[in-house]
């Protein structure tokens, strides 16, 4: 048993609007002004997660750097109870970070080793971070990068 037929079905699909009725004048513009709506938030959404990625990209990459400056200037290569030579293995192991990230060496507004101590090397990097959206990142945490890295100074076991 089929129930009744659908009262528009003998309607042709091309014809099916008309015989709905002409559209009420409070809903004219409805899909546009939702899709514009939509399309905005996607947008919103798109650059916000670009610039986190972005953010998560440069942090990784200033950490990963500032963690092999350390590295380089802990080393037993160099001698540790000479300051002189500890002051030239951080301005080498600075030289070699900047180079290293390229133009974004540009963005870094200090390198602080003056927490060294006989033992460890810690190295404090700060740096900006662009800012790709279209308002501030203040209130995100993504417009300034600040780590500090700390390595134990290699002796020799002999």
């Amino acid at each position: 048993m089929r129930g009744p037929a659908h009262p528009l079905s003998h309607v042709p699909a091309r014809g099916r609007a008309a015989a709905r009725g002409p559209a009420r004048e409070g809903e004219r513009g409805v899909g546009v002004v939702a899709s514009v709506a939509g399309v905005t938030a996607f947008l919103a959404f798109l650059f916000f997660a670009v610039q986190l990625l972005f953010n998560l990209y440069a942090t990784s990459v200033v950490t990963a750097n500032a963690y092999d400056a350390a590295r380089d200037v802990a080393s037993v290569r160099v001698d540790h109870d000479d300051a002189g030579s500890v002051a030239s293995a951080q301005a080498a192991a600075e030289r070699q970070l900047r180079d290293r990230l390229g133009s974004y060496s540009g963005r870094i507004t200090s390198l602080d080793w003056s927490r060294s101590t006989a033992d460890t090397v810690r190295l404090r990097v700060r740096a900006d971070n662009p800012n790709l959206l279209l308002f501030g990142t203040g209130l995100l945490g993504f417009d300034r990068i600040d780590r500090t890295v700390v390595v134990r100074v290699e002796r020799f076991q002999g």
